[in-house]
């Protein structure tokens, strides 16, 4: 089914969506080609979601990312093969054992993230402070309505739990 906009809002999607897939392009690109990176790409995400929150079970995990169970069993086996995550009991005293990262797999994660970020500091090196904290808020903005539209929130390990904007409220209401 098709949104119906004006044709200036239709245009600013038309843009949008064309400068995501262009971004989404160069970010996977440039991530494939750093060689010191350390983790694989789920490896990264999976690590990235457990350092914001509790250890989570293989079901939580499945569900955080939408993915399929038997997918992300073999991403965390992976995982554990390299040390980077470890099954611990459940504090809730459940059946199911719950994942955890380990040292080794946050310290890689630091590392990966840290020339990830020295990577966007080269291409922001020229922009205003201002226009790369807008830039970081709106792309926050628009992925928290990706999670409001899924139902899935996403832990920010940097800010409190709640988000930048509340679901219903748009920046500019009282």
């Amino acid at each position: 089914m098709e949104v119906m906009a004006p044709d200036g809002h239709r245009t600013a999607l038309a843009r949008l969506e064309y400068e995501l897939t262009l971004f989404s392009r160069h970010y996977l690109a440039a991530v494939q080609h750093r060689a010191d990176q350390q983790l694989d790409r789920s490896a990264y995400l999976i690590l990235t979601r457990l350092e914001a929150g509790e250890p989570l079970s293989l079901k939580e995990l499945s569900d955080a990312f939408r993915l399929d169970l038997s997918t992300i069993n073999r991403q965390v086996a992976a995982m554990r093969r390299h040390g980077l995550v470890e099954r611990v009991p459940d504090p809730d005293g459940a059946l199911a054992r719950k994942i955890r990262a380990t040292r080794r797999g946050l310290d890689m994660l630091a590392a990966d993230r840290s020339q990830s970020t020295s990577g966007l500091a080269k291409v922001v090196e020229e922009w205003a402070g201002a226009d790369v904290e807008e830039l970081s808020h709106l792309v926050q903005r628009f992925n928290e309505s990706i999670e409001r539209l899924q139902h899935n929130p996403w832990p920010r390990p940097h800010q409190p739990s709640e988000p930048a904007i509340k679901p219903g409220n748009s920046p500019n209401s009282p």
